[in-house]
C-alpha cells in the first residue's frame, strides 16, 4: 500500500470540533451530578436507577478503546480468529446473568471490597480486594488513555500526551462533581453515541464496498492485495490462546469493578436481572460494527496493519474510502465516538477506584470520595505518560486486564455467593495466587521469557490455567481450614438468594431510607463480630 494511502488527509478543525462537542457535553450533562449530595448519590445514585438507563450506562462504560478500536485493529492484522473478542466480550454479560447480578445486588455493597467483607467477616479479605480493585483499575485506565492520545494524534495531529491529559482532566471533573449519578446519565447518553458514531460510517462504507454508493462520483477505491501475515495466532498455539480468550473474556467480566459496581445502583435483584439482559441485547447490536471496519480495513487499507498502526483503522477508514467532505463528516462522527469510549470507561474506572480508596483510606463518605478521585484519575494518567508503548494492541492490553480480574474476583464472586464453605484464608490465597500468576505471566512474556513457542504462548494469554488455579487455591485453603468458615454464613447466603421481601435486613432498609453512611455492611459485619 502506498504511503499516499496510509496518510489519509484529516480535517483537523471538523474533527477539533467533534472532540470539543463530546467534551463539552461530558461536562454538562455531569453538572446534573451539582445535585449530588448524600453518601448513596455518590457511590450508588441512591439505587434508584432504572434498568434500560442502567443498561445503557453499563454497556456505555464497558465498550472502551478495545470495543472502538482494538477488535477491528485485531480483525484487521489477524483475520477472523479475532472474532472471539466481540463474542467473549458479550458472553460475559450472560454468565454474570446467571450467577452474580442479582446476589450481588441483594448484598447491600457499595463495592467488591464491602462485599468480601460482609461474606466473610475479615479485614484481611476486604484489603485484599481493594488492592486488586485498584490495581486492574489502573492497568485498565492506562490503555484507555493510551488510545486517546493515539486517536488526538492520529486526527489532529496533536501530541499524544494531549489526549491522554483532556481524557484525565474531563473524567476528574465528572466524578468529583456528582460521582455515580451524574456519571450514570452521562455514559448513558454516551453508549447511544458510540452506537451511532460507528453505524453511519459503517452503513456508508458498506454502501460503497458493495458499489450501491460512488462518492465523488467515481468508482469505489480498487482492493489492496494483503501482503502481511501475522505471526502467533496459528497452529495448536493459536488454538490455546483463543480458548484463553474465550475463558478471560467470559469469566473476566464478571470480575471488572467497575461492572460490578453498577449492579448496586439498581433498586433490586429483579431489576439487576433486567439491567443485564438489556446490557446483552446493546452489547449485541453495538459488536456488530467493529467487525466491518476489520474486515474492510483488511481488504482496503492492509498498510496500517503491516505498519503497526491496526488501531487506527476505524479513525481512518471512512476518510479513505469516502473522499471530500462527506468522509470529513463521517470521521469527524468517529472521532465523536471514540472519545466518548475513553471518558465513558474512564469515569466508570475511576469511580470505582475512588470508592474503595476512599471507604479505606479516607472515611467513606463524600470528602473522602472527592479526596479519593484525585488519585484514582492522576496516577493511571501518569503512567501512561511516562511508560513508553509496549507495542501490543489495546484489545490485547484489555484482554491481559480480563485475565487477572477472571483470576481474582470471578472465584471470590462464584464461590463467595453459591458456597458456604468459602473462608478468608481461603478467599485471600486464591486471589493472591490466580492474581500474582495472571499478572507476572504476561510480563514474563513481555520480556522475552517462553519465546514463539508453546511457553510462550502460556505466558502471553494465561487466563486458561491461572482461573483454575485461583479456584483451586480458594477451594483447597477453604476445605483446610473448616473451622474459619463465617458463623454468619448461612444468613448471609439467604439474604443474597432469598427475594428482598423474604431476606431484607436492616442494612437494606437503612439503604431504602437513603441515609446509610457508606459502610453500613462493613460495620455490620464487624458488629457481629465483636
Amino acid at each position: 500500500m502506498s504511503a499516499a494511502h496510509e496518510q489519509v488527509p484529516v480535517n483537523a478543525p471538523a474533527n477539533l470540533t467533534a472532540v470539543l462537542l463530546v467534551v463539552a457535553v461530558t461536562v454538562g450533562i455531569g453538572g446534573y451530578g451539582l445535585r449530588s449530595r448524600s453518601t448513596p448519590d455518590f457511590y450508588v445514585a441512591s439505587r434508584t436507577v432504572s434498568p434500560l438507563r442502567n443498561a445503557a450506562a453499563v454497556s456505555g462504560e464497558y465498550l472502551s478503546a478495545a470495543s472502538y478500536l482494538g477488535i477491528a485493529g485485531l480483525l484487521a492484522t489477524y483475520g477472523s480468529t479475532m472474532l472471539w473478542y466481540g463474542v467473549g466480550y458479550t458472553a460475559g454479560y450472560l454468565v454474570l446473568l446467571v450467577l452474580v447480578a442479582a446476589p450481588l445486588r441483594r448484598s447491600g455493597a457499595y463495592t467488591v471490597s464491602d462485599f468480601a467483607e460482609a461474606r466473610l467477616g475479615s479485614m484481611a479479605v476486604r484489603r485484599t480486594a481493594t488492592v486488586f480493585v485498584v490495581l486492574i483499575g489502573l492497568l485498565y485506565q492506562v490503555p484507555q488513555l493510551v488510545g486517546a492520545g493515539l486517536a488526538l494524534h492520529t486526527v489532529l495531529g496533536a501530541p499524544a500526551w494531549s489526549g491522554t491529559v483532556l481524557v484525565t482532566a474531563v473524567v476528574l471533573v465528572s466524578v468529583i462533581t456528582g460521582g455515580m449519578r451524574s456519571v450514570t446519565l452521562v455514559q448513558s447518553v454516551q453508549y447511544w453515541l458510540k452506537l451511532t458514531a460507528l453505524a453511519v460510517p459503517a452503513l456508508a462504507l458498506l454502501l460503497v464496498w458493495r458499489g450501491v454508493w460512488h462518492p465523488g462520483g467515481g468508482p469505489a477505491p480498487a482492493p489492496v492485495p494483503v501482503a502481511h501475515t501475522a505471526s502467533g495466532h496459528g497452529g495448536g498455539q493459536g488454538l490455546y490462546s483463543v480458548y484463553s480468550l474465550m475463558v478471560a473474556t467470559f469469566l473476566g467480566t464478571m470480575g471488572l469493578p467497575h461492572v460490578t459496581a453498577r449492579f448496586y445502583t439498581n433498586p433490586d435483584g429483579r431489576a439487576a436481572r433486567r439491567t443485564t439482559v438489556g446490557v446483552l441485547g446493546l452489547l449485541g447490536v453495538f459488536y456488530l460494527l467493529p467487525e466491518v471496519y476489520g474486515a474492510l480495513g483488511r481488504r482496503y487499507a492492509p498498510g496500517l496493519a503491516a505498519a503497526g498502526r491496526a488501531d487506527t483503522e476505524v479513525l481512518l477508514l471512512p476518510g479513505h474510502l469516502v473522499p471530500g467532505a462527506t468522509g470529513q463528516l463521517l470521521t469527524a462522527l468517529v472521532v465523536a465516538g471514540a472519545f466518548a469510549a475513553f471518558l465513558s470507561t474512564c469515569s466508570g474506572l475511576a469511580l470505582s477506584v475512588a470508592a474503595v480508596l476512599s471507604q479505606d483510606l479516607f472515611g467513606g463518605d463524600v470528602r473522602g470520595f472527592r479526596r479519593a478521585a484525585a488519585p484514582a484519575v492522576v496516577v493511571p494518567c501518569a503512567i501512561a505518560l511516562l511508560l513508553p508503548g509496549s507495542g501490543m494492541s489495546v484489545a490485547h492490553e484489555v484482554g491481559l486486564v480480563f485475565s487477572v480480574a477472571a483470576s481474582t474476583f470471578c472465584p471470590l464472586l462464584v464461590l463467595g455467593i453459591w458456597w458456604r464453605r468459602l473462608t478468608a484464608a481461603g478467599a485471600v490465597a486464591g486471589m493472591v495466587v490466580g492474581g500474582g500468576l495472571s499478572a507476572a505471566a504476561p510480563t514474563l512474556a513481555l520480556l522475552g521469557v517462553g519465546g514463539c513457542g508453546r511457553a510462550g504462548a502460556l505466558l502471553a494469554e494465561p487466563a486458561a490455567w491461572s482461573v483454575p488455579a485461583a479456584f483451586l487455591t480458594m477451594v483447597g485453603v477453604s476445605l483446610l481450614t473448616p473451622g474459619r468458615v463465617p458463623a454468619a454464613a448461612s444468613v448471609m447466603l439467604a439474604r443474597l438468594h432469598l427475594p428482598e421481601a423474604l431476606a431484607a435486613g436492616p442494612a437494606d432498609r437503612s439503604a431504602a431510607d437513603g441515609d446509610r453512611s457508606s459502610s453500613a455492611p462493613v460495620r455490620s459485619s464487624r458488629d457481629g463480630r465483636r
